[in-house]
C-alpha cells in the first residue's frame, strides 16, 4: 500500500488502540487490575497475531521510541517529586538501587538456571528484570490515587526511578562478556558509581540551568514554556548518556530541581508533563504488546510463570529485606517495598538488547521477560491496595476540590496562592473570616463546598471538608499553616 495510506492505516489503528485504553481505564481500575496491562494486552490484540493485524518487529526502533518514552515519563515523575522527599529516603533507595539490583539479578538467574536455562540465558534475565519501573509503579500508584504512607510511599517511587541505571549496566557488561569477552567484573563495579555520579551531577545542572533560563528569560506565548523544559529533558538525558553517565537518573534529577523551584507557568507545566506523560505510557506499553508474538510465548509458559512468581514472592522481597536491614525499617514497610516490585517496559526495552547483539537464546529470553512483566505487573499491582491495606500502610484518601483556582503568569510573582483542604482539628475550622487575624495582604478569595463556588465575605464560616484558597506573602506562609494547615498538593 502506498504512502499516505499506509501511515493514515497505522495512526488509525493507534489512535482506536489509544481510544479503547482509555475508554477502559476506568472498568480496569475499579477492578484492580493495573492499568498498564490493559495496554500491553491491547497492544498484543493489535498485533501481526492479533485482530488488527499490525506487523511489527523492529526492535532497534522499538528502543529509540521506548527511551523517548521512558525519558518524558521520568522527567514528570520528577517534576512531581519534591527534593524534600528525596532526602527523607535517599540512603535505603540508594542501596536498593544498587545491592538490591545486584542481588536480586542473582537470585533470579540461580532460579532460572534451577529451572533449566543455560548460564548465559540465565545470567541474562537476571540482569534485565533487575530493577523495578519507573513508568508501572508511578501509574499504579499515582495513576491509580493510591494513598500510601510518605516514608514507604516515598522509599518505593524514588527506587523506581534511580535503579535503571544500574540494570543496563549489567546487561551491557553481561552482552559484552557474551559476544566479545571484553568487560570484567572490576569495570561493572566501577561503572555504577560512575554513572550514577556523573547523572546526578549533570541531571541538576540542566535543572538549575532550566531555572535560570525560566526566571530571566521572556517568551512570547507560554506554549513555547513546554518546549523549553522538554528540550532540558532531551538535553540532559542525551549529555548524561554520552559523558558515561545514567541519562535516565539524569533526566529524573532535572524534573526533581525544576518541579522545586517557583519558576513562571508552574501549574500549566505540570499539567502539559502529565498528559505527555500519559500518551508515552499509553504509547510505550502498546508497542510493547505489538512486539508480542503469542504463538512463541506458548513454549515458554510455565517457565516464564514459574519464574515470575519466584521474582515476586521469593527474590524481591528477600533481597529488599537484606537492603532495608541497616536501616530498621518497621516489617510492615519492609514486605510493602518487597511486594510493590513492579516491572515494565524497561525489562522489556533492556531484553531487545540481547536480540540486537544477536546473543544465543535472546528471544527466549525476551518472551521470558514478557512473561515475568506480565505477572509482576498483574499479581503485585492488582493486590496493592488490598495489601497496603492490610499492612495498614494507606493514608484516607484526600478528597479532590470541584472546582480548582490557580494563577498563571509569565513571571515569577511575589505572591502565592495555596488551597488548603480544612481538617477539623485546624485553628479556623467552624471560625468565621471576620475573626481570623490575617497576615497584611493576605485573605481568603475562593471557598469550595462541594460543588458550590463561595465569594468570602466577612460572615462566610469555614467549615471542615471545604478547600479554601487563600491569597498570602512567601514570608508568611508559616503563620498562613499554622491557621489552615498544609496546603493541598499540586
Amino acid at each position: 500500500m502506498a504512502e499516505p495510506h499506509m501511515t493514515a492505516l497505522l495512526l488509525a489503528a493507534f489512535g482506536l488502540l489509544a481510544l479503547f485504553s482509555v475508554l477502559f481505564s476506568r472498568a480496569i481500575d475499579r477492578l484492580g487490575i493495573p492499568i498498564v496491562l490493559l495496554f500491553i494486552v491491547l497492544g498484543m490484540i493489535g498485533g501481526s497475531e492479533g485482530l488488527v493485524g499490525i506487523a511489527f518487529d523492529d526492535y532497534g526502533l522499538a528502543v529509540r521510541l521506548g527511551t523517548i518514552a521512558l525519558v518524558l515519563i521520568l522527567f514528570d515523575g520528577g517534576l512531581n517529586t519534591s527534593v524534600a522527599s528525596v532526602r527523607a529516603v535517599l540512603a535505603p533507595a540508594a542501596v536498593l538501587a544498587t545491592a538490591g539490583v545486584a542481588l536480586t539479578a542473582g537470585m533470579l538467574a540461580l532460579a532460572a538456571r534451577l529451572a533449566g536455562l543455560g548460564w548465559t540465558e540465565a545470567l541474562l534475565l537476571g540482569a534485565v528484570v533487575s530493577s523495578t519501573d519507573a513508568a508501572a509503579v508511578l501509574a499504579v500508584l499515582r495513576g491509580g490515587r493510591l494513598q500510601l504512607r510518605q516514608h514507604v510511599g516515598r522509599t518505593i517511587e524514588v527506587e523506581s526511578c534511580v535503579n535503571d541505571p544500574m540494570a543496563v549496566i549489567l546487561t551491557i557488561s553481561l552482552i559484552e562478556v557474551f559476544t566479545n569477552g571484553t568487560a570484567s567484573w572490576g569495570a561493572i563495579v566501577l561503572a555504577v558509581p560512575v554513572q550514577l555520579a556523573v547523572g546526578v551531577a549533570i541531571g541538576a545542572g540542566f535543572g538549575w540551568l532550566g531555572r535560570l533560563l525560566m526566571m530571566r528569560v521572556r517568551v512570547p506565548t507560554t506554549g513555547l514554556y513546554p518546549v523549553l523544559t522538554l528540550a532540558l529533558a532531551f538535553l540532559s538525558f542525551g549529555v548524561a548518556t554520552v559523558s558515561w553517565g545514567s541519562g535516565f537518573l539524569a533526566v529524573f534529577v532535572t524534573g526533581l530541581v525544576l518541579g522545586s523551584a517557583n519558576v513562571p507557568y508552574r501549574n500549566g507545566l505540570a499539567r502539559v508533563h502529565d498528559a505527555i506523560a500519559w500518551l508515552s505510557q499509553v504509547s510505550m506499553f502498546l508497542m510493547m504488546g505489538l512486539l508480542v508474538f503469542p504463538s512463541q510465548l506458548v513454549p515458554m509458559a510455565w517457565r516464564g510463570l514459574l519464574l515470575a512468581l519466584a521474582l515476586a514472592i521469593v527474590v524481591r522481597p528477600l533481597a529488599v529485606w537484606l537492603c532495608l536491614l541497616p536501616f530498621r525499617y518497621p516489617g510492615r514497610e519492609v514486605a510493602l517495598v518487597g511486594w510493590v516490585g513492579l516491572r515494565g517496559a524497561v525489562p522489556i526495552i533492556l531484553a531487545t538488547f540481547p536480540v540486537l547483539a544477536q546473543v544465543p537464546g535472546a528471544m527466549d529470553v525476551f518472551n521470558l521477560v514478557f512473561f515475568i512483566v506480565v505477572v509482576s505487573t498483574l499479581i503485585p499491582g492488582a493486590t496493592i491496595r488490598t495489601v497496603s491495606r492490610r499492612l495498614g500502610l494507606t493514608v484516607p484518601d484526600r478528597p479532590q476540590p470541584s472546582a480548582v483556582l490557580e494563577i498563571n503568569s509569565t513571571y515569577s510573582l511575589n505572591s502565592e496562592l495555596a488551597s488548603f483542604l480544612i481538617d477539623p482539628s485546624v485553628a479556623v475550622c467552624g471560625a468565621f473570616l471576620s475573626e481570623i487575624e490575617f497576615p497584611a495582604g493576605s485573605s481568603v478569595v475562593l471557598i469550595v463546598r462541594g460543588r458550590e463556588l463561595i465569594a468570602p465575605r466577612g460572615q462566610s464560616r469555614i467549615e471542615a471538608g471545604d478547600h479554601v484558597y487563600v491569597f498570602f506573602q512567601p514570608r508568611d506562609r508559616p503563620v498562613i499553616e499554622l491557621l489552615f494547615g498544609r496546603p493541598e498538593a499540586g
